[in-house]
């Protein structure tokens, strides 16, 4: 889920067709944020781990909606679709049978949560059910819940990209200099999916599947929440990005995250271990010139510069 989160962050400030479709860009400025992509990416995450991993769909659905409109309403200016923030601030959320690109931007936890590739996808339709239960919505999130899982099992890309011609019928022949040309902002399932599965086929790691992104435009933010999601469970995400990502997260997001890797520990432990949000630092605001070392267990250790102000009492033994 973080390489959805760190996504989403990095095509903030590109989104509404505001780049200049490259692939040469700082990836964080000042004017990078989360937006609701991320939002619901946690919200999420908290419901499921909340329901536990066995549970049926009336309970997951109950927590998804109850978690969708808690953090829906603590953050309600991050950039949600208007029917959507009805259902947030509604007292009675009923689908309204969306096909937006929302249900795919936050399905990425289910891809790390569940076992078998089967019950990857009955979750991932159930989070798109309680909004985008149109056919096109519910293939979102399937589909990318699903490439994720696969992501995860070090399937080949091209068997990835097979599984979800096959299984869901995404046209996914273009490539992306013939994609973007006439590629602009939209925000539906039918524009979005291909193009983010294209991202991460033609990508050769994390950082470069966020470039492509960027590279064809679009609804940048959500493209690089899905792609980026893949990607995740394909590369892993250097350590340097998610220490850069870290100052744009709230506290409480990080701690949702730092809880969520380790419920997943069982299913990834050699990717999640060492990731700087499994490190001590959790909510703080890391100043400039931090750098980290692993510790024993494998987990990174930060280092903070002299007089930073954030020095520890006991340095670690650099020596490691």
């Amino acid at each position: 889920m973080l390489g959805a989160i760190i996504g989403d962050i990095i095509g903030s400030r590109f989104e509404f067709d505001r780049g200049n479709k490259s692939k040469e860009f700082e990836l964080f400025t000042e004017t990078c944020d989360f937006t609701d992509d991320t939002v619901m990416t946690i919200a999420v995450a908290e419901a499921l781990m909340n329901a536990g991993k066995e549970a049926d769909e009336k309970t997951i659905k109950t927590c998804l909606i109850r978690s969708m409109k808690f953090w829906g309403q603590k953050y309600p200016y991050a950039g949600y679709g208007a029917r959507f923030i009805d259902w947030v601030l509604t007292d009675d959320p009923k689908p309204y049978g969306s096909y937006g690109n929302g249900s795919g931007m936050r399905v990425s936890p289910v891809g790390w949560l569940y076992d078998t590739l089967e019950r990857t996808r009955e979750v991932a339709r159930w989070t798109a059910e309680v909004t985008h239960n149109h056919p096109e919505g519910i293939k979102g999130a399937e589909s990318t819940a699903a490439a994720i899982y696969l992501a995860r099992q070090k399937t080949p890309k091209e068997d990835i990209k097979k599984y979800i011609e096959d299984e869901f019928g995404y046209d996914l022949s273009r490539t992306l200099d013939e994609i973007r040309p006439d590629y602009e902002h939209v925000e539906d399932c039918m524009h979005t999916m291909p193009e983010a599965f294209t991202c991460f086929i033609e990508g050769v790691s994390y950082e470069d599947t966020i470039r492509n992104v960027m590279y064809i435009g679009g609804d940048t933010d959500t493209l690089g929440a899905i792609a980026g999601a893949i990607a995740e469970a394909f590369w892993w995400i250097p350590a340097r990005i998610e220490i850069k990502a870290s100052k744009y997260i709230p506290e409480e997001f990080q701690l949702v995250v730092k809880r969520f890797m380790d419920s997943v520990l069982d299913n990834c432990p050699k990717k999640y271990m060492g990731s700087v949000f499994d490190a001590p630092v959790i909510g703080k605001v890391l100043p400039e010139g931090t750098t980290f070392i692993k510790g024993e267990n494998g987990c990174l250790i930060p280092v903070y510069p002299e007089g930073s102000g954030h020095e520890e009492k006991e340095k670690p033994d650099q020596s490691e």
